[in-house]
């Protein structure tokens, strides 16, 4: 949530920062204003209708100590009460209103995020060697068949398209690299683990900004209760409303869970194999900071992503978001793109993010200086450390072999207990 004081200041400057995400912004700030007039002007006649009850309860008691007629101040009075209740209601009314504009309004995006549409996105830079081939590579779904790892038809008998059924080795794939993951982002990295639930209520999904924006993207239970489509969902919550302290800080969060999506393969688009799923696997990373420190903790998080890849050796580039192609509370988005040489395609395998104080304003957390100054919000951020799908896709298209079979990377032999995935058929 941005901060309306900030506005208020400078709408100017935010209208035209907003502009470049989407336009029709503008238009919906100019209400968010109105609003806050509307709300300081209700505020400024309750207050005066309040001081002259209370001028008049005091000359009332007055009079009664005296002996004196009150009864025409008592109507009055009646009447004053009466006209700060309704005023009260109407209040309630604009500040709903106002809390529900504020929350359909997106980050503002920083001013080195490039402007404009996607085709505006820049490669950063670019990291390892494109693999080459004596003869033409394969597609994952064509590899994940013949090597026995995935079952798709079976999959959608289960629960339908985009829930894929990983098999023997292919299952084996997936938890060694869960595994992988959490060992590197909490043995070297400092990460604290956490196993969060995939169920959050709707407050833990307005405080990191999935409601009211995503909410049509999310699978949604009876009871109100939401699949996460990420952990950043339940991690960053996991402080909504604390007051941290500054020597805590930074804090950062690792976490393992499967994701669940509504847009998946929405379109036609990459619906063959497990490019893109209604159900995933996802070890994410999420980071809470002190504002002075938000730049440098966005670029240290990007690189614990950048680590994965490198282990396992994929080649991958590094590419900053335009404006118009920002996650709703990002202010700045690296994403992480690696090279899948079946597809001959760049896939983004994370999005390293920052949120500035957007996801604290709504969820309300915050920290102590040491310096103890006024409590105030933190900054929050989150990588993909990295997606599962994507990175089996890369290391199956990149690593195979023209017996059909495919190499696993030297770092994930201890957890996946095979060097090599042979083909189970023709």
């Amino acid at each position: 949530m941005l901060d309306l004081k900030s506005l208020r200041e400078d709408p100017d400057e935010a209208k035209a920062a907003l502009a470049t995400r989407d336009p029709s912004l503008g238009t919906a700030l100019d209400n968010i204003l109105a609003l806050d007039s509307q709300r300081r002007t209700i505020i400024q006649t309750v207050e005066a209708k309040k001081a002259e009850r209370n001028s008049a309860s005091e000359e009332v008691a007055r009079r009664k100590k005296k002996g004196e007629d009150a009864e025409g101040l008592l109507a009055g009075l009646k009447t004053l009460s009466s006209a700060i209740k309704e005023l009260d209601e109407e209040m309630r009314v604009v500040e709903g209103s106002l809390r529900e504009a504020l929350l359909r309004i997106p980050n503002i995006p920083m001013d080195d995020v490039p402007r404009g549409d996607a085709s505006n996105n820049t490669v950063v830079r670019s990291w390892g060697e494109l693999p080459t081939f004596a003869f033409e590579p394969l597609p994952h779904w064509e590899l994940g068949e013949r090597l026995g790892l995935f079952d798709l038809p079976r999959g959608a008998k289960v629960s339908g398209s985009g829930f894929p059924i990983f098999t023997g080795p292919g299952a084996r794939l997936v938890r060694g690299l869960v595994s992988f993951m959490l060992d590197l982002h909490t043995r070297e990295h400092g990460y604290v683990e956490l196993a969060p639930p995939v169920l959050v209520n709707e407050a833990s999904a307005l405080g990191t900004g999935q409601l009211p924006d995503l909410e049509s993207q999310m699978y949604v239970t009876g009871d109100g209760l939401y699949l996460i489509p990420t952990a950043e969902v339940p991690v960053t919550n996991f402080h909504r409303d604390d007051v941290l302290q500054a020597d805590d800080l930074p804090i950062g969060y690792a976490a393992y869970s499967p994701c669940f999506r509504r847009e998946a393969g929405a379109h036609g688009k990459d619906t063959r194999g497990i490019t893109r799923v209604h159900q995933f696997d996802k070890v994410e990373l999420v980071r809470f900071c002190e504002p002075s420190a938000s730049a440098e903790e966005h670029e240290r998080l990007l690189g614990h992503a950048e680590m994965v890849m490198q282990r396992l050796g994929l080649p991958y580039r590094i590419v900053a978001l335009a404006t118009g192609d920002l996650g709703f509370a990002s202010a700045k988005t690296y994403d992480v793109e690696l090279w899948a040489a079946g597809a001959g395609a760049w896939l983004e395998v994370s999005s390293a993010s920052t949120f500035t104080d957007f996801q604290a304003r709504r969820a309300n957390i915050r920290y102590r200086p040491t310096d103890g100054g006024k409590v105030t919000f933190v900054h929050t951020l989150n990588a993909s450390g990295v997606a599962l799908p994507r990175t089996i896709i890369g290391l199956l298209e990149n690593n195979q072999r023209d017996d059909g079979s495919v190499s696993i990377p030297a770092v994930l032999v201890p957890y996946v207990g095979m060097d090599r995935l042979t083909p189970v058929r023709g």
